[in-house]
């Protein structure tokens, strides 16, 4: 693999390198394998859902709460327990 790397660029990889005890390729390559698996395991941690999945959660999501028995039993009990 051939890259650019300007001048000052070079000699401060190769003075990182030099202090690693490594040569400049290894320090390059680690450095560069080190950031691909950053990378894929940070595209790989997302959840990918299609498009209409996301817009009808979204909209679940910014409905109004439609409350239910069992809720509105809970509330009852917070509130007599911090009635006390």
């Amino acid at each position: 693999m051939d890259i650019r790397v300007k001048k000052a660029k070079l000699e401060r990889i190769a003075r990182a390198a030099a202090l690693s005890g490594e040569t400049t390729s290894e320090f390059v390559r680690d450095a560069a394998e080190d950031r691909a698996e950053q990378v894929l395991r940070e595209h790989d941690a997302r959840t990918h859902v299609p498009a209409e999945f996301f817009d009808e959660l979204q909209a679940l999501l910014d409905a109004p709460a439609r409350p239910n028995a069992a809720l509105a039993s809970a509330f009852d009990r917070l509130r007599d327990l911090t009635r006390e």
